[in-house]
């Protein structure tokens, strides 16, 4: 005879979910091998996704891997800044102890933001590379601390998540290097509406293609029967089973409550009620319980058992009286530190907190807030403040809720936590007209992390309020709502009288320049414009010396000449005189660029190096960020590539001791953009690679597309260059303020346009180009860009259709040649080698001309473009005297072995026809050109006419063939050319000179 069942609300036995485990397990072991691996795992509320990974992480502790995990967290309806994060290192560090310790040495007042138990907090400077160097700081933590263990790090319900949170997450999840790391992060699918602030984050992981989902179903009948069997430790009913089935449709956790309903012999049976089946319980629970489950569900996530004990009044014996119930009866259970309370499940807390009336929330919410306040240590230093915050604000009370959310609110800016930054700003602007006058007037004015921000103090009720909505502008800002910035940014200025108070309006329009530019509604410039009004004629202060240093920073990147000069003169006069070194520094770095920019190159540069070397004296990462990236750029813009070179390395070791993400982006495509002018391009591309994993800015990223588009049209690979050209432009059109932007779209275009032999197209980018113009600041790019334009009509000369407006096109380029100033080395070679160029367009190519641009190039490093004038100083030698093939084939030897280095097909190509045809020795060259692609002598005769311009039908006629027969022959053609159209393949034949009668012919 069987004894009476025993029943659990938890079956020890693990149910179903054999593929979902097994993909978790996959991650563990490529892991385990050195590459981190990140893991999301989706499914309704109560699905099943905390017992599928505590299966999984039981597991990885028995083979030795280290776990921690951290719980994303509801306070109110907000979530504490990095809560899971902070909480997964907290466990970390008990059990690790020094070793994470060392792990984090010299960057402990950092991370001190995730982690107090580090110490003491660094001053922190509040933009974007603050926020992005803590997250760098923070993988690189996760990557030493992962080095030679496997390391786990779970988050679970990441649908409560906060901004901060997300952002982490994905940086972590895109910037991670070789480590032993497995993030596995838990959500609710069923929760993520719409406008939920997750979806964005998890199509922003789809597009990575490098995190996968994992998404739990519910369970089928078969399942559901092994999970009750489980619970009850004897074989269901069949009719049970049935009934919880079709009651529960599969959801694990409602199985599991109906089948201990139903076991326990509830009385009221199966609710018809969602919420009054998970209420079912609570309500079976002594009176103490239940009211120590209620005032726990309004406490938040967790509870901690100190704080549990001041708001609900009992005894101590009472209290774990009242608690021991509660966990007996599943319904709560001890937080993972063991220092508090939880629900065993979100839905059964929602569930109360849902019964709960209003005015009893509010009470609820009043009890907490005075325990807090009257003892600090009944929580965490690091959730204090946002707690106190939310109680108050939840409580009602707009005299003790306006302080604790303007506290909060410096909270976490202090810990970059902008988007929660700037929710509790806002709530401190809801407040302010309810909270009594005095208390507004005593709120100390903010102490901003933009330095030049004029905070007066609380005389009236004007300042202090300005105040607030300056902090709340910059954390909108930052936030990535920009929209929001101009909207509070516009009240400020309505509020501001700009006679009275001049210094505040034009801090405001400073920002408002910023948030238009940012949002593409313009350049910025009538916004700094009116600053500088408001600013000028006042004494000297830091607020007009930022507005100088801004103006002038906005004429280096649009309107480079003597006035921007003048304006950064200014700027650094200002800033000496009132002691503002951070403005003064980077108005030193515009003006060392402008000065290169005007023809001071040695006194610019010289002028950026000694900023550079001061900043990292002082470790200044607001202008650390800027000067190895100008710097470096104002090097390879003269032609320096080799120094430009080291500074970027130099700057790389600088942004990643300061975690300058955005900087670093930044460094490693100037790197990689003078890696590829000295023909290291295998090691550019790999630069470009890391640049476009950093960089979240579209300006890094533009640079990193262009750079590509330059790599895949050296090597010929056209369709890669159209691709990289798309992106670019996509760019361009939310920078379209950029002069350099336009500059390299119309430079690409001209050259693809130019390669597949649609000259039409390229002649009307050249012209858009010119009639745009090229100011100072874009004549390192205009110059690769007449030469590409000279090239393609060059390259041009006897397709059909090229001649007809060549010579109006040639004098336009040759007249933009000559606005255009040479002075340096690598300007002037451009110049002779556009020149020749249009007198190889012009069919008046000479040897000298293009010896002379070899010559020019040869001590400049730039192996592709040397390599190119050799060609065809090499083709005019033949040409012209035959005496001079000694000489021609060292120059085409010479030009072979760079284009074979570089990658370079087209121009290897083309030497090796050149050399073909002269019969110059080069190693082993096909023996015709036409051999080498395959073509058949019928594809050949094909070819011709295409090449010709002729139509298939014409082509059907010539060689005596029908429509159809010419027209598979042209796609045969196209497929072994490995071009897109008949354009490109005319194109390809006339610059491999397969038909050079015919391109006589046509010259002529």
């Amino acid at each position: 005879m069987l004894g009476p069942v025993q029943t659990q609300s938890v079956s020890p036995v693990f149910v179903g979910r054999a593929a979902e485990l097994t993909a978790l397990q996959t991650a563990l072991t490529r892991a385990a091998a050195g590459e981190p691996q990140a893991v999301l795992v989706g499914g309704e509320a109560g699905v099943g996704k905390t017992r599928l990974v505590e299966e999984f992480l039981s597991g990885a502790c028995r083979s030795g891997a280290v776990v921690a995990v951290g719980g994303c967290v509801e306070v109110g309806a907000d979530g504490l800044p990095f809560a899971p994060v902070a909480t997964a290192l907290r466990a970390l560090h008990r059990r690790l102890g020094d070793e994470l310790a060392r792990a984090a040495a010299g960057q402990e007042g950092e991370l001190a933001r995730l982690l107090p138990e580090l110490g003491e907090t660094t001053r922190e400077a509040h933009d974007q590379e603050g926020r992005a160097r803590l997250f760098e700081l923070t993988a690189r933590l996760l990557e030493r601390l992962a080095a030679e263990r496997t390391l786990i790090l779970a988050i679970e319900d990441l649908h409560w998540a906060d901004s901060s949170t997300r952002e982490l997450l994905a940086y972590l999840f895109r910037s991670l290097g070789a480590a032993r790391l497995v993030i596995v992060a838990t959500y609710r699918s069923d929760d993520i509406h719409r406008r939920h602030p997750l979806r964005p984050f998890l199509a922003e992981l789809d597009r990575m293609r490098t995190v996968p989902r994992v998404e739990l179903a519910r369970f089928n009948r078969d399942e559901v029967h092994a999970q009750i069997a489980g619970i009850q430790g004897a074989p269901p009913d069949s009719a049970l089973v049935d009934r919880v089935f079709a009651r529960s449709e599969g959801n694990a956790f409602f199985v599991e409550e109906l089948a201990c309903s139903i076991a326990q012999g509830c009385r009221t049976g199966l609710s018809e009620s969602l919420r009054d089946l998970l209420l079912v319980r609570v309500e079976a629970l002594p009176s103490d319980a239940q009211r120590v489950a209620r005032i726990l569900a309004e406490g938040g996530s967790e509870v901690e058992y100190a704080l549990l004990a001041e708001v609900t009044g009992l005894g101590e014996d009472d209290l774990i009286e009242a608690l021991r119930g509660a966990v007996g009866a599943n319904i709560l259970l001890p937080t993972a530190d063991g220092d508090g309370y939880r629900f065993r499940h979100a839905l059964v807390r929602e569930a109360v907190v849902d019964d709960l009336l209003l005015g009893e929330r509010s009470r609820l919410n009043r009890r907490y807030a005075q325990a807090l306040e009257a003892d600090p240590t009944l929580v965490r230093s690091a959730e204090r403040a946002a707690r106190l915050a939310s109680y108050w604000y939840h409580a009602h009370d707009p005299a003790k809720a306006l302080p604790a959310v303007l506290a909060a609110a410096v909270e976490a800016r202090r810990r970059y936590a902008y988007a929660e930054q700037l929710r509790l700003l806002e709530r401190a602007l809801e407040l302010w007209e309810d909270a009594p006058r005095e208390l507004r007037e005593s709120q100390d004015p903010f102490d901003y992390g933009v330095d030049v921000y004029p905070a007066c103090g609380g005389d009236d009720e004007g300042p202090s309020f300005t105040d607030l909505l300056a902090e709340t502008v910059v954390a909108a800002y930052l936030s990535g709502r920009r929209e929001r910035s101009l909207a509070i940014s516009k009240r400020a200025l309505r509020l501001l009288d700009d006679g009275r108070d001049p210094l505040r309006a034009a801090w405001f329009w400073t920002q408002r320049s910023r948030v238009m530019e940012g949002l593409g509604r313009g350049d910025g410039w009538a916004e700094l414009s009116r600053a500088q009004e408001l600013v000028r004629g006042l004494p000297p202060s830091a607020v007009h010396a930022e507005v100088l240093a801004l103006v002038a920073g906005w004429g280096m990147i649009h309107q480079p000449g003597p006035e921007a000069y003048a304006t950064a003169e200014r700027a650094v006069e200002l800033a000496r005189l009132v002691g503002a070194e951070g403005i003064e520094l980077h108005a030193r770095l515009t003006l060392g660029t402008l000065k290169v920019d005007s023809g001071d190159v040695e006194g610019g540069l010289a002028e950026m190096a000694a900023v550079c070397a001061r900043v990292v004296a002082l470790g200044n990462v607001s202008v650390l960020g800027r000067c190895h990236v100008n710097y470096a750029s104002a090097l390879e813009s003269v032609g320096r590539s080799a120094q430009a070179v080291e500074v970027a390395t130099e700057g790389i070791a600088a942004h990643r001791r300061f975690g300058l993400v955005e900087s670093l982006a930044w460094a490693y495509s100037n790197k990689a953009d003078s890696l590829f002018a000295l023909g290291r391009w295998d090691e550019a591309e790999e630069l470009a690679a890391k640049a476009m994993r950093l960089a979240t800015n579209v300006m890094p990223r533009a640079s990193v597309h262009f750079l590509l588009a330059d790599i895949a049209l050296g090597r010929g690979e056209l369709d890669r260059a159209e691709s990289a050209l798309a992106a670019l432009r996509e760019d361009e059109e939310k920078n379209e303020t950029r002069p350099e932007h336009a500059v390299w779209c119309f430079r690409l275009a001209i050259a693809l346009a130019g390669t597949r032999g649609r000259i039409a197209e390229a002649r009307e980018m050249l012209s858009r180009a010119v009639d745009r113009g090229f100011p100072p600041g874009a004549h390192r790019y205009a110059w690769p860009l007449l030469l590409a334009a000279a090239t393609a009509e060059a390259d041009a000369r006897g397709l059909p259709g090229a001649e007809e407006g060549r010579d109006a096109v040639l004098r336009r380029i040759a007249e933009a040649a000559r606005a255009l100033p040479q002075p340096v080395a690598l300007w002037r070679a451009y110049g002779t080698l556009v020149e020749a160029e249009l007198r190889r367009a012009d069919g008046r190519d000479r040897v000298e001309d293009w010896a002379a641009a070899a010559t020019a190039f040869e001590p400049l490093e730039r192996p592709h473009l040397l390599a190119t004038a050799r060609h065809h100083w090499a083709r005019t030698l033949l040409a012209d005297d035959s005496t001079a093939r000694d000489l021609a084939g060292r120059l085409l030897a010479q030009a072979h072995e760079s284009a074979e280095r570089l990658g370079a097909r087209p121009l290897r190509e083309a030497v090796e026809l050149l050399a073909r045809r002269a019969r110059l020795p080069l190693g082993e060259v096909p023996q015709t050109p036409a051999q080498d692609l395959g073509l058949t002598p019928r594809e050949r005769d094909v070819l011709r006419l295409v090449a010709a311009g002729h139509s298939n039908r014409r082509i059907a006629e010539e060689l005596f063939i029908s429509p159809k027969t010419a027209s598979v022959h042209v796609s045969n053609i196209l497929a072994k050319l490995g071009v897109s159209g008949r354009g490109e393949a005319a194109a390809l034949a006339h610059r491999l000179s397969l038909f050079p009668d015919q391109e006589r012919a046509a010259a002529g």
